[in-house]
């Protein structure tokens, strides 16, 4: 079940606190700029007094059912070993059923879809949060609507192009500026609220379920942008291990939901005095003499909720990496202290090109809205059904219990998601289409992997029996280490068969390596190192990696020393085994995959970067294998 943080002081849990309020609530929280404009936009729902309560209505308990009960409340517990997040939850999933092999399976698809409508979800973000900020001017100066679009892409460029420099000074002011920005929402509700108490009848569920209930089949329709208003819920699962429950609990009930919920009512309550301002009501919340602060903060916002999602696609790219899920890539760490600061140059990229395709071809927030909630209940869905399988085979809760405690909150969900999927032709689809995109992309490269480990352990010799023979008549030891790392443990290397026919020597102590990354997000130093003698000083080693563990080799080789195992840095050489992939007809994926697999692999060279080996002492010997 859920792990127990220790107790922390006053001073600890306050800055926790406001950090939560940066990187967990930074797209919930700009969510106010467009939720309550796009219900009665894109759903076509009359303006009318009990229409304005109903969808009020329909907001505030959205937030308190979807945000303050299921993710806060229930959410929240399932943690592994301290970390959330989609990977973390499907890791919890599939060990709870690893007895059930074909529910395992089905689990880990469904898991796979979600990690990978995860990005198409990074990349609308960007484009809505900065596209609606930047709308602000539109409100003031009318003549500059040309000009959002333009504005747009600066503020994007400007975003990605800084990502190489760490995110560690940007994140220490995400807290004070969102700490601004929920204080400001409550600052510019409030007033509208005490001109018009009224609008306080929203509070009673009464008003979204007439609402619902007169106008059927238009409030099945606007329930698909109601759901904008938890756009970003993920995130507090997701962050669960950068800050704990306590925070991010203490953050949402104490000051993000009652600043959202003023903000909304005081939008709700400018509509009933003015309906004309539902072109934009948050901006037109402002007074005049905060028009220029306000859009410059939005903008600010924008940028933050902006980060926290790009943040987080690097950080999932790096576990779905460990995983085997994707091909390694270039990883570069921004910071010598926090092993969590990662900068991934081609996910940066390449969701910034995404993002400018994005914001030139829908132009608007209100054209973007359609797509926005797509990749979010798709996601809020499979969390729901990943849970219901966490508490049932993992806690061993009651059956009954298990059904009550998601049942709920899957039908919610589902609805939410049906009333979504009618927007897939009107802007739904570009979130899918990356979606299935990387899903193809996963599942080609896992499959492609496992047929490939597959042929090498067909075509492979045992390592023990031919060291035996090796030293029945031994070649000449040369001075230093050589370290081999192998995929497969106990099987002969590639390397190791290239360095004896071609040099005709063998190291004085040869290491080989098998790292291995595990469904768990931490596994401590006791446990990295498992070492076999070969006798001979030569060692059978398998590193053990946690998908939230940094896979640095050369450090986790040093825990040799323990185990009377020596390497001088200077005499040692590391050995990789580069396996080149031909596709051919018949090897159990049909072609087009397996040429797409063949070229990943290929692409994936950087290998010692992202196992953080000394690449100038690596020997890499290839070998070609039909598969």
């Amino acid at each position: 079940m859920s792990s127990h943080h220790a107790p922390r002081s006053p001073t600890v849990l306050a800055g926790l606190t406001i950090g939560a309020l940066g990187v967990v609530y930074g797209d919930i929280g700009t969510s106010p700029l467009y939720a309550l404009k796009e219900v009665f936009h894109g759903a076509h729902v009359p303006m009318t007094h009990d229409n304005i309560l109903g969808v009020l209505s329909l907001l505030f308990w959205t937030m308190t059912i979807v945000v303050s009960l299921k993710y806060v409340l229930l959410i929240l517990r399932a943690d592994n070993n301290g970390e959330g997040g989609l990977i973390a939850m499907l890791a919890l999933a599939t060990t709870a059923v690893r007895e059930k092999p074909s529910l395992r399976r089905g689990l880990m698809l469904v898991g796979l879809f979600g990690t990978a409508i995860f990005f198409g979800d990074a990349v609308i973000t960007p484009a809505m949060t900065v596209l609606s900020a930047v709308e602000g001017i539109e409100v003031y100066a009318p003549q500059y609507h040309d000009a959002v679009v333009p504005i747009s892409l600066v503020v994007l460029a400007g975003l990605f192009a800084v990502q190489r420099f760490g995110t560690g000074g940007v994140g220490k002011a995400f807290g004070p500026v969102m700490l601004v920005w929920f204080t400001s929402l409550a600052l510019l509700g409030i007033p509208k609220i005490v001109g018009n108490p009224h609008v306080l009848q929203a509070i009673n569920p009464m008003w979204a379920i007439e609402f619902c209930t007169h106008y059927g089949w238009i409030a099945f329709v606007a329930l698909g942008a109601v759901v904008l208003v938890v756009t970003g819920g993920e995130a507090l699962y997701a962050d669960l291990g950068h800050f704990g429950k306590q925070p991010i609990r203490i953050a949402w009930y104490g000051f993000v939901m009652p600043a959202l919920t003023l903000n909304y009512f005081g939008q709700g309550a400018l509509l009933l005095d003015r309906p004309e301002a539902i072109k934009n009501p948050f901006f037109l919340l402002a007074p005049s003499w905060a028009e220029i602060p306000l859009f410059a903060l939005a903008t600010l916002a924008a940028v933050v909720a902006s980060q926290a999602l790009i943040t987080a696609a690097f950080s999932v790219t790096k576990q779905a990496v460990q995983l085997g899920l994707l091909p390694r890539m270039r990883i570069i760490h921004t910071s010598v202290r926090d092993t969590g600061q990662i900068y991934v140059p081609f996910v940066n990229w390449g969701l910034f090109a995404f993002v400018v395709v994005a914001v030139a071809f829908f132009e608007s927030s209100s054209r973007l809205a359609g797509a926005y909630g797509v990749a979010v209940t798709i996601d809020m869905t499979i969390t729901t059904v990943m849970t219901f399988f966490v508490i049932r085979f993992g806690w061993r809760y009651p059956l009954w219990l298990c059904v009550v405690a998601t049942g709920a909150f899957f039908l919610i969900d589902a609805t939410f998601l049906a009333s979504n999927l009618l927007k897939v032709a009107h802007g739904g689809w570009f979130p899918l289409l990356i979606g299935f995109g990387m899903f193809t992309l996963m599942l080609t490269w896992k499959q492609g992997r496992r047929l490939l480990s597959d042929k090498l352990r067909e075509d492979a010799i045992d390592l023990k029996s031919f060291l035996e023979a090796v030293f029945i008549n031994p070649p000449t030891r040369v001075q230093g280490s050589a370290v081999f790392l192998s995929a497969e443990q106990g099987v002969t290397p590639n390397a190791l068969l290239h360095n004896l026919k071609h040099n005709k020597v063998l190291h004085e102590q040869n290491l080989f390596v098998s790292v291995r990354h595990h469904e768990v997000p931490w596994i401590g130093f006791e446990k990295r190192c498992e070492v076999e003698s070969l006798d001979n000083d030569c060692w059978q080693v398998t590193l053990h990696f946690g998908f939230k563990n940094e896979p640095d080799v050369p450090d986790a080789l040093k825990l040799l020393e323990q185990r009377g195992v020596h390497l001088d840095e200077m005499e040692t050489s590391y050995f990789l085994s580069r396996d080149i992939v031909i596709p051919t007809i018949g090897s159990g994926m049909a072609l087009w995959r397996e040429k797409l697999f063949a070229s990943m692999h290929r692409n994936a060279a950087a290998a010692a970067d992202f196992l953080h080996l000394p690449t100038n002492r690596i020997v890499e010997l290839g070998s070609k294998v039909e598969i």
